[in-house]
Parts: structure tokens; sequence; C-alpha cells
């Protein structure tokens, strides 16, 4: 089977998208998850007697 041609550069174009995207989703996953860390320890800090 023959493989259609694909112009390389729309093929580049979307892997960068795609890279993007990917990017974007870990930076908002790894925010979450420090806000969620701060949300739950600050509770904890701010009940803590000194």
């Amino acid at each position: 089977m023959n493989q259609p041609s694909r112009d390389p550069q729309a093929e580049a174009k979307a892997r960068r998208g795609r890279n993007i995207a990917l990017a974007l989703g870990l930076v908002l996953f790894v925010i979450l998850v420090f806000v969620v860390t701060v949300v739950r320890l600050g509770a904890n800090v701010a009940s803590r007697p000194f």
C-alpha cells in the first residue's frame, strides 16, 4: 500500500500544536497539584499551636 504524499510543513505545524497542548496540560496539572497541596497544608499550619 502506498502512503499518500504528505506536506512536511503541515505535519510539523500539527506536531507543534500537539506539543504545545501537551505542555500546557502538564503545566496546568502541576499548578493544580501545587494549589491543592498549599490549601491542604495551609489549613494545618494555620491551626498548629506555637
